[in-house]
């Protein structure tokens, strides 16, 4: 018999970052301040587990007022049209000990592309209220014209403004939320033999 175990995020502890090099010369950081993610894995064995993310695109943050305003228009994110970006995994494979491949489908912009993911596994620990946390750093490379963000600039002594690429890093925290047996059969699930402990948004420190 297996468990089913659903792990949420911890916001408060959570950061999704992304960079690109700007005048081809240094890298210009920025994050989404605003996103849930969730986590069904075979209880602390995450080898295999289902991965969800949704990102609210208007809460781009670049520390640039105008910067983040041009980010928002239709030349990037074109936010009022697409508010929202979406992740679901494919699959969750561990190379070794405290890594990870996660494969997975990303939905920005009205266009759906298969991305890779690296994923290093932090660990299972208790925290000071209890409650079971699951850390996760998670890495990436973009091309955002894969997903239409075709804007650019180009600069007279060659090159242009904003790079293609985009690298993608997060630190994520879940906290388990509920679990439940399932049977041997494969996809074949009981019902809950008590009620699922469901645990409140996490406190911060």
């Amino acid at each position: 018999m297996k468990t089913q175990t659903t792990w949420k995020l911890d916001a408060s502890h959570s950061e999704l970052l992304f960079k690109v090099k700007h005048l081809m010369i240094t890298n210009v950081k920025g994050e989404f301040r605003t996103f849930d993610a969730q986590v069904v894995s075979n209880g602390s064995n995450f080898d295999g587990a289902r991965v969800t993310l949704t990102i609210d695109a208007a809460s781009i943050f670049t520390n640039n007022t105008d910067r983040d305003a041009h980010l928002r228009s239709a030349d990037f994110f074109d936010t009022d049209t697409y508010p929202k970006m979406t992740f679901e995994s494919l699959e969750m494979s561990r190379r070794d000990e405290d890594t990870y491949q996660l494969n997975g489908t990303l939905t920005m912009k009205g266009v759906t592309k298969e991305v890779s993911l690296d994923v290093e596994f932090g660990g299972v620990v208790t925290d000071l209220y209890g409650q079971e946390k699951a850390g996760f750093s998670i890495s990436g490379i973009l091309n955002r014209k894969d997903w239409g963000l075709n804007w650019n600039a180009a600069l007279e002594t060659g090159g242009v403004v904003v790079s293609e690429e985009v690298r993608l890093s997060a630190e994520i925290q879940f906290v388990r939320a509920a679990q439940e047996e399932q049977t041997g059969d494969e996809g074949g699930m009981t019902d809950q033999e008590d009620a699922a402990l469901v645990l409140e948004t996490a406190q911060s420190f």
